[in-house]
């Protein structure tokens, strides 16, 4: 049950809620709505569906009470209240707030007395939900890997600016000479709420600082020969090195994003594109040129260069207002006042203590970071969607490589309209260009390589893929089943079967209850799933579990290796699990130590899976799979037993 891979995704929701905190999204629908509704700025765009009628505020629906004669009338209404909200915002593109009327009808349900299967009417309501939920997803997957998305990084200042250090009086001394000996192109201050700062980046925040250091090499020539462009200050680099320590995938708490930590209104306003596919706000050069003319209207407006640092932050009419109440165009009058917000009286002394530090390394024992060097790329031009697992497969590199060289790409493909510079290792776009030219254009979101490894034959590798081994064999024009080892092989995936890592997951989702004592990893593990799959599936950062709490579960299936939690060690998988899952109880530690005994016996064997299919047994199993009845046995102790469609095994070919 794949319900909520597209709403409880950790990485989607990090997307979908980026927004300018000026201004608030109309019509999204609320089944429920809260007491002070925040203020949300309208949601990147989904792939297309057929949508429903745009909502109405004053079409929206009321909360639905319980029935007192009837109790489960009354939880399956509250369920389809907040399911159809959860449609109307989809189709409007307010996928945070869907999410939210998704995840609150699946707990309607969940919490009832019983559970969701307690009650016919609750059962069907629940597999109605399930449905369509699903089918939103499919709608996604169709238009590309839609809810595969870059992973953020937590913005540096966030933490900065929770902190207030004292001041030490040494600190203070020692950097008021610096700053008298120090050049730079903006004022620099040392008062107490600066030394505050240089004491925390001297102690807690050193780490933040050495490595916002160490990263600048890589955007420094870049950004310095940009801000000469546009006329302002080079020493404004170091806004960017306080806000997001130089990384493109910077992500605040507020929304901000990119290097430059841009909200999606202000960006926009200064050519910095957001879709489902891409955000320019985490383009390092094109995020730094709409920084510094930002920067340069905010100088032009307020004629300081901390008043235009602290109108960045907050917006120019926040400033504007606190100048026109106290009659100060001076920001530290105007933060000895106490009419900037907090985060905004913390923001210039954290950039000025930045500034001070860069700029005498010596002094604060930082001459020994050595910085990292830009890497170089080459950039190709290209009309139509890929998947960046294919393009890695085409160069031979990994897709984490690709990532970091296309930070704006937010998802795993390109965009499906319009064109798109995509980035590749530096010397590999001539390789490139030939080797995707095997590939049809309409196919290159589905279709991969594979590189031959020894032991590899067309039935394995069209199991492992979901294809056919007629289908590969015609693809690459191969006469005879043996393969050459090394060679590059052409797999055509029918588009809607995609593969990840080899492995396939179940589209129906286990629901499992949250025990004492659980952990994101155990039950990961537990499970034989991996741990960053089990954050997606449930939008979990933390580690930390409620008891209580629901997760959602897609078993490993038939047709691949799956690693235990990315742990190398194997698990063996079952459909008996949903009926430990459902009761609240964990898998037995006994199955998984009698997994890894099996796999100690069949060392060398390679393991695959397989789903039993009605009318099969062990021996017909054993015939296929070139194995014996007695290795089925000893591998799948508790299945073999009482074999039913339906349960999936763990199968070590002999060859």
């Amino acid at each position: 049950m794949n319900i909520r891979i597209g709403f409880r995704a950790a990485a989607l929701l990090s997307t979908l809620t980026l927004a300018a905190c000026q201004s608030a999204p109309k019509n999204i629908v609320r089944a429920t709505p809260p007491a002070q509704a925040p203020a949300l700025a309208p949601q990147a765009a989904a792939p297309a569906v057929k949508p429903a009628a745009e909502p109405h505020p004053a079409a929206q629906p009321k909360p639905a009470a319980a029935a007192p004669e009837d109790n489960v009338d009354g939880i399956v209404a509250q369920a389809e209240q907040e399911y159809r909200a959860g449609q109307a915002n989809y189709s409007a593109g307010h996928l945070e707030a869907a999410k939210e009327n998704f995840d609150r009808a699946f707990d309607v349900l969940a919490q009832a007395p019983g559970g969701a299967h307690s009650d016919p009417r609750l059962q069907q309501e629940f597999e109605k939900i399930v449905d369509g939920v699903n089918s939103l997803e499919l709608v996604a997957l169709k238009e590309g890997d839609g809810f595969t998305e870059q992973k953020s990084e937590p913005a540096p200042i966030d933490e900065a600016n929770e902190v207030t250090f004292p001041v030490d009086p040494n600190v203070k001394a020692k950097a008021a000479e610096e700053v008298r000996e120090t050049h730079s192109d903006l004022p620099l201050v040392l008062n107490d709420e600066v030394a505050g700062y240089i004491n925390y980046f001297s102690s807690r925040g050193r780490g933040i600082l050495e490595h916002a250091l160490a990263r600048s090499g890589m955007y420094r020539e870049m950004v310095q020969r940009i801000l000469k462009e546009e006329g302002v200050p080079q020493d404004l680099i170091y806004l960017a090195q306080a806000e997001s320590g130089f990384h493109p995938l910077a992500l605040s708490r507020a929304g901000a994003r990119g290097m430059w930590q841009f909200m999606a209104s202000r960006g926009a306003g200064y050519g910095l594109s957001r879709n489902w596919w891409v955000d320019d706000r985490q383009d390092p050069e094109k995020s730094t040129r709409a920084a510094a003319r930002h920067l340069k209207d905010l100088y032009n407006q307020f004629g300081d260069w901390f008043l235009a640092m602290a109108a960045y932050n907050s917006g120019p009419g926040t400033v504007q207002q606190a100048v026109q109440r106290t009659g100060y165009a001076d920001f530290w009058q105007l933060y000895r006042r106490g009419v900037l917000p907090a985060e905004t009286k913390n923001y210039v002394p954290i950039i000025l203590a930045v500034t001070i530090m860069a700029k005498n390394p010596s002094q604060y024992g930082l001459d020994h970071i050595v910085p990292e060097q830009p890497v170089p790329a080459d950039h190709i031009t290209i009309d139509y969607p890929v998947d960046l697992r294919l393009v890695a497969e085409c160069l031979d590199t990994s897709v984490s490589t690709l990532q970091e060289l296309n930070p704006s790409l937010l998802r795993m493909t390109t965009p499906r309209d319009g064109t798109f510079e995509l980035h590749l290792p530096a010397g590999t776009a001539d390789k490139y260009q030939q080797v995707i030219a095997a590939i049809p254009r309409d196919m290159r979101v589905w279709w991969r390589f594979h590189r031959v490894t020894p032991g590899d034959t067309l039935a394995g590798l069209a199991r492992t893929y979901h294809t056919s081994s007629h289908a590969i064999a015609e693809a690459n024009d191969l006469d005879g089943q043996e393969l050459q080892t090394d060679s590059k092989l052409i797999i055509p995936i029918a588009p809607g079967r995609r593969v990840d890592d080899g492995v396939q997951y179940s589209r129906r989702a286990t629901r499992y209850r949250v025990r004492k004592g659980d952990t994101l990893s155990s039950v990961a593990d537990d499970f034989g799933v991996p741990l960053e799959r089990l954050r997606r599936w449930n939008g979990i950062r933390s580690q930390r579990l409620r008891p209580g709490r629901v997760l959602l579960i897609h078993l490993p299936q038939a047709g691949g290796e799956v690693a235990a939690a990315r742990s190398g060690s194997k698990i063996r998988v079952h459909n008996n699990l949903r009926a430990s899952s459902s009761s609240g109880k964990r898998p037995a530690k006994a199955a998984k130590r009698e997994s890894a005994k099996a796999g100690a016996q069949g060392a060398g064997a390679k393991p695959v899976y397989h789903k039993v299919q009605r009318g099969e047994t062990l021996t017909s199993i054993a015939s296929s799979y070139n194995t014996t009845v007695s290795a089925l046995r000893r591998d799948n102790a508790k299945q073999a037993g009482n074999l039913r469609a339906g349960d999936v095994l763990l199968i070590r070919e002999t060859r």
